[in-house]
């Protein structure tokens, strides 16, 4: 009897191995700088739709749209394929709420930049 219980209890232990994460917390892995990545310039581009909903460019190219747009495209972007390419949750190094982060903050400067872009053009 105690060789079955210690043929259940290895196999336990085996189970509980595979189920430890693969990296620690703390350990900045290459999906995790592109996820990072992502979401800084997702960010930048909602400051930047934010700045040109608020103040309306004085010139004929209004800028900020400009770059709030493609910084929300391309944030969105990014985080899409980590989401995509992601092989586990959040916690396993794969930069699962970077990619997350960079798809709503991308979006969210993608829409800014986009009317602010409509209400220069309706102007002109």
């Amino acid at each position: 009897m105690t060789s079955i219980l210690s043929t259940e209890e290895n196999v336990m232990s085996d189970l509980m191995l595979f189920a430890a994460p693969a990296v620690d917390a703390a350990t900045f892995t290459v999906d995790r700088a592109v996820a990072t990545a992502a979401a800084v310039t997702a960010l930048a581009g909602a400051i930047a739709g934010g700045y040109a909903l608020a103040r309306p460019a004085a010139g004929a190219v209004p800028r900020r749209a400009v770059v709030a747009l493609a910084a929300g495209v391309i944030g969105a972007l990014t985080g899409i394929v980590v989401l995509a390419t992601a092989d586990g949750g959040p916690g396993t190094g794969n930069g699962v709420v970077g990619g997350c982060a960079g798809v709503v903050l991308g979006l969210i400067a993608a829409v800014s930049g986009g009317l602010a872009l409509r209400r220069s053009r309706r102007r002109t």
